[in-house]
């Protein structure tokens, strides 16, 4: 239930003689109800229309400055400014009104709070919760700059969430100005908030969108951190950080946040105007890009990562003392300790193996494959991320550390000491004592500190994600499959790429032909697995590109810069048009095999469609070959080598997180 402009608490003097005097002036059009804050331009009042009967925040600006004529002209002419704005993610200006000495406007007054209540009050936000505000923010400023309007005070308390909707409006267009007129609004002052200024706003220069991306900037730093990049006693030392020093990477503030948004925000905190995104549009696009990745999971699989995948449980303590009971009974048949020891070890492996495949057959059964485990489990992770976030110092305490620096010299110690050992002709009983000591100490201390980065990161989830997504994981799923009726139950997915999707159903498909026809295509299955994973490969290859291209402004100059984002950009439009065609193909060969069961089709233009298929697999390869051999003489940092398996198990993108 806040408006903008909040420099004094609403419970302060809310019935003055100014809004006594402002009521009697409003009586029998708006019938005010108390004020909700002040700042230098104005002063806000919550209001009921009374013609219409709904609630409005009336901003007045202050008569003091109202009596000035060159400012009274200047206040009404920026909020016409604002009120012609009609956007879902702005706050909209009903009316602009001049009653005696009294200028003032009304606008929607939206029940909830600023987004500098919601950091004060409950800390840092989730990244994905902040960059779908973001996002929402960055709409409304690109609308605005198209109509030629700047807004110039970008901050935390001008950004408003709704209560019902949780979403984001900006308000207090009030000292934004037309671009085309910006220089006619410089009267000396600087105008805006210091701490989420621009480096051209606080040097006086003129100021455009870009600058409005800077401060969003800001914005985005304070949401995700709980701080600004600069701070200082006095507005001017603010000021001159931001014009001369580097904004500190989000990363080392707010280490949680996923890589992708970090560098969103690092652009947009750029010095120079032309390194930032070339608008608020694009910023937009970005800012959704990040939260496409954000999948929702199937309660099968979401169910599967946080239990199922696990050996554990009261049960599993039985397993040791039952396997030692029949060891001690198969020693006893065979009247020899080896069968007892065979029994028991074996056992301890094939016991949880029996377990584990008996889980994946469950999920067989409901419709899914060992080839969405991957997504599960880094979904999983990332989201255990973001909670960990906030209630755990993401950076390693002293405890941390030196409980991990004791566990490495107490167990690396005796083990170097034990390989050594053979090779010494003696071995006194103080070094063994030593040595037994060290690792009597090693030993507590490792599972203390395993324990302690638990609280940090979900190693128990990393390790049954890598377990399950590697070659154990599609042996379990082999086992599984062994056992399991021919048909399971189909399952609606909402989270698998659409070259797996597809690959899949034509998977099945093959296998529902008659054996005959089956091996006259005998190379089907290896060419639609070869494209899957070329497409997957292209697909990592992009999100790489995307991630680089966010960096490099789109300009079209032709110094070394300008041409690098163009090369970059090139190779972006290369790489999407090759998934494209990789998906086509896979598409394709499901058509041919779905004509083919119908009887509509022929086994000689699935043929063919094979053929198209392995042509443009070996496209993809010397594409992603040739990028491999560039970035190898290039060594270039910004793109990591391209993921041999994409099925292998994968962490998800890192900010810091």
């Amino acid at each position: 239930m806040n408006q903008p402009n909040r420099g004094t608490p609403a419970g302060a003097a809310p019935y003055d003689d100014l809004f006594v005097a402002f009521q009697t002036t409003l009586a029998g059009r708006y019938s005010l109800e108390r004020e909700l804050g002040r700042g230098g331009m104005g002063i806000v009042y919550l209001a009921r229309e009374v013609r219409l009967d709904r609630l409005v925040a009336l901003k007045l600006f202050p008569p003091a400055l109202a009596a000035v004529p060159r400012l009274r002209e200047r206040f009404l002419r920026e909020a016409r400014t604002a009120a012609r704005l009609s956007h879902p993610h702005i706050v909209p200006i009903f009316t602009v009104d001049e009653v005696d000495r009294y200028v003032f406007f009304a606008m929607a007054f939206v029940e909830g709070e600023t987004l500098g209540q919601r950091v004060r009050t409950r800390g840092p936000m989730p990244p994905s919760e902040a960059a779908r505000m973001l996002r929402e923010v960055a709409w409304a400023l690109g609308y605005a700059h198209e109509q030629g309007v700047v807004h110039r005070d970008v901050k935390p308390d001008n950004i408003l969430l709704e209560a019902a909707t949780g979403r984001a409006l900006v308000a207090d267009f009030g000292i934004a100005g037309l671009q085309q007129d910006a220089t006619t609004q410089q009267t000396g002052e600087v105008v805006g908030t210091p701490e989420f200024m621009s480096p051209e706003q606080a040097g006086g220069a003129r100021v455009d969108a870009q600058s409005d991306l800077y401060s969003l900037g800001v914005v985005a730093f304070y949401a995700l951190s709980g701080g600004v990049p600069f701070t200082g006693a006095k507005s001017a030392e603010v000021l001159a950080k931001h014009m001369t020093q580097p904004a500190p990477p989000i990363a080392e503030h707010a280490p949680a946040v996923p890589r992708r948004i970090a560098r969103i925000v690092d652009a947009c905190l750029a010095k120079d105007p032309a390194e930032r995104p070339a608008g608020a549009a694009q910023l937009a696009e970005q800012l959704a890009a990040t939260l496409e990745h954000r999948k929702e999971l199937p309660v099968a699989l979401r169910a599967f990562v946080k239990h199922d995948a696990r050996v554990d449980g009261p049960g599993v303590l039985l397993i040791p003392p039952l396997l030692m009971v029949a060891s001690v009974g198969v020693a006893s048949f065979f009247l020899a300790v080896e069968p007892g020891f065979a029994t028991f070890f074996a056992g301890l492996v094939l016991v949880p193996a029996g377990i584990l495949a008996s889980r994946a057959r469950g999920l067989l059964k409901v419709g899914f494959e060992h080839s969405d485990l991957a997504v599960a489990f880094k979904t999983e992770i990332e989201r255990g991320r973001e909670e960990r976030a906030f209630s755990v110092n993401p950076r390693p305490s002293v405890l941390e550390r030196i409980t991990r620096l004791v566990a490495a010299v107490g167990i690396g110690v005796p083990l170097v000491a034990v390989i050594l050992t053979p090779s010494l002709s003696t071995v006194s009983r103080t070094f063994v004592t030593i040595m037994s000591v060290l690792a009597a100490i090693g030993w507590p201390t490792a599972i203390g500190y395993l324990a302690l980065l638990q609280r940090r990161r979900d190693i128990d989830t990393e390790f049954w994600g890598k377990l399950w997504t590697g070659p154990i994981g599609r042996w379990l799923f082999r086992i599984a499959r062994t056992v399991l009726p021919k048909r399971a139950i189909p399952q609606a997915m909402t989270h698998r790429p659409t070259e797996l999707a597809i690959a899949m159903a034509a998977e099945q498909l093959f296998a529902e032909l008659p054996k005959a026809t089956r091996r006259l295509l005998g190379d089907l299955p290896a060419v639609v697995h070869r494209l899957e994973g070329d497409a997957q490969r292209m697909r990592t290859r992009l999100e790489e590109l995307q991630d680089v291209v966010v960096e490099v402004p789109a300009r079209s100059g032709e110094n070394p810069s300008d041409r690098v984002a163009r090369q970059l950009r090139e190779e972006r439009d290369t790489v999407q048009k090759q998934l494209a065609d990789a998906v086509a193909a896979l598409e394709n060969i499901r058509l041919g095999l779905l004509r083919l069961r119908s009887g509509g089709g022929s086994v000689q233009s699935l043929t063919t469609d094979l053929a198209a298929a392995g042509a443009v697999g070996e496209a993809v390869d010397l594409l992603l070959e040739g990028q491999r051999e560039v970035e190898a003489t290039l060594a270039r940092p910004a793109l990591p080598p391209v993921p041999a398996d994409p099925t292998a198990g994968s962490t998800p993108d890192e900010g810091p997180a």
